[in-house]
């Protein structure tokens, strides 16, 4: 019998991914549990096995494909059961749709009851995108319960539209007849959200000219890496009002004891780099000024106030910017900092990091100094409200004394959510990161 293979959920919480590599071809045997397909989601790639055995028949993706939860991968002739009970049939292929043929999302209880019609009042974004024309459109014109199903009547232009901007289809108030949704409802509805601050912060895209009319032009598609950058510094830019502190630190003597320890470091599989040392400066920063460990919650009014210190560290790599999150970093030697924050820079490297090891920081640092530059305004990496920027090492001549003596300085700069965070308050914490990278045991002096 022939059976389909489904992509089951690759992420939390859904979505779209992009196949990466597939490793399955027509007339090959696979076994259940052996890997088929490797997709590239948000921020990591994973490797899909497969929950079935037999002989491959037919392959329907291919490498750059979008695919989405429950997208059929690949066919597989398998063997009926030898008491002669047989598997259920296989879930037929969904034809491909017109392009006037509606979206549908799930709605709970499907078979048992239709939907319960939403309340527009209790939703003041979608309010306030929407015309007096459509606010007041009972939900059965715009959205009709069909099968157990809820029916979307967009095309499939629409909502890819909607896809690339962030936007939930199914919030957006249509215009057209019998509330059919239009590439310009879509555009209007994330307007609104971003021009109303909301906290679901869905983009409005920048209306770009025709380039091919000024010379010869290519389009390269955004890996999905590069995309959920773009989207969540884009919701974090408008949200947060956020303001840059800057400083440095002579970091001599730091440099002197980097040279002097880091072979020792090495030999224990570890790299004694600037950036080790900052995350174990500012775990123990955060402990002298908790607020900067918070995030804020307009919803309930409140400020979370976490009580563990996990630092984010940003890192380079080929699919675009990842920030992996070193745990507990103020109960670490500085040894497995070095030795852990190798690793999980490799994993980032290596498209290996899992969704955990990329959530939950405290703050974040970023350092640019191995490329260069003299400084930079970081953007805060909400809901953090503080990001910590690193640029190269300068060298200056100073004078001590009468004397010029040669000194190197670390340039910082601190950018943080001015909603928490007040000027006064950045400048003291930024100057004590300065101070325990000059005088490291002000660390073990402060506790």
């Amino acid at each position: 019998m022939v059976t389909e293979f489904h992509l089951p959920k690759v992420a939390e919480g859904g979505g779209t991914g992009t196949v990466a590599r597939v490793l399955v071809s027509p007339g090959k045997e696979i076994s259940s549990g052996a890997t088929v397909v490797e997709v590239e989601t948000e921020k990591t790639v994973v490797e899909v096995p497969s929950s079935v055995g037999g002989v491959v028949k037919d392959v329907f993706v291919k490498p750059g494909d979008e695919v989405s939860d429950d997208s059929v991968i690949f066919t597989v002739e398998t063997a009926e059961e030898a008491t002669g009970s047989t598997a259920p049939g296989p879930t037929m292929l969904e034809p491909e749709r017109p392009e006037t043929a509606p979206e549908e999302a799930p709605v709970s209880g499907a078979a048992e009851r239709a939907p319960e019609p939403e309340t527009p009042a209790t939703n003041p974004q979608t309010l306030s995108a929407q015309t007096p024309s459509t606010a007041a459109r009972p939900q059965s014109e715009a959205a009709v319960p069909a099968g157990g199903r809820l029916v979307v009547p967009a095309a499939p232009s629409v909502r890819r539209l909607a896809r690339e901007l962030g936007v939930e289809i199914k919030d957006v108030p249509g215009t057209g007849s019998e509330g059919r949704i239009s590439q310009d409802d879509v555009k209007a509805y994330a307007k609104s959200l971003v021009s109303g601050a909301s906290a679901r912060g869905a983009l409005a895209a920048l209306t770009l000219p025709d380039f091919s009319r000024f010379g010869p032009i290519e389009r390269h598609p955004i890996s999905p890496v590069r995309r959920a950058t773009a989207e969540h510094l884009g919701r974090s830019w408008p949200l947060v009002p956020q303001v840059t502190q800057y400083d440095e630190a002579d970091v001599t003597a730091l440099e002197a004891f980097r040279r002097r320890f880091g072979p020792s470091v090495e030999a224990q599989g570890g790299k004694l780099t600037v950036t080790a040392i900052l995350v174990k400066v500012l775990a123990w920063a955060l402990g002298v000024y908790p607020k900067f460990n918070t995030s804020l919650d307009l919803e309930r009014g409140e400020l979370v106030q976490k009580g563990y210190r996990h630092i984010g560290v940003a890192v380079d790599t080929e699919r675009g910017l990842l920030v992996p999150v070193l745990r507990d970093a103020d109960k670490k030697s500085l040894v497995q900092i070095s030795v852990e924050l190798k690793a999980i820079a490799e994993r980032a490297r290596a498209a290996k990091l899992s969704r955990e090891e990329m959530e939950g920081g405290s703050i974040s640092i970023s350092n640019l100094g191995g490329i260069g530059g003299v400084g930079f305004s970081p953007i805060v990496n909400a809901p953090e409200v503080a990001i910590l920027g690193v640029s190269r090492t300068q060298v200056r001549p100073v004078f001590e004394g009468d004397a010029l003596a040669r000194r190197e300085f670390l340039p910082l700069a601190l950018s943080y959510d001015h909603r928490v965070i007040d000027g006064a308050e950045a400048a003291r914490f930024l100057r004590k990161v300065a101070e325990a990278l000059e005088e490291p045991l002000l660390m073990s002096l402060e506790g």
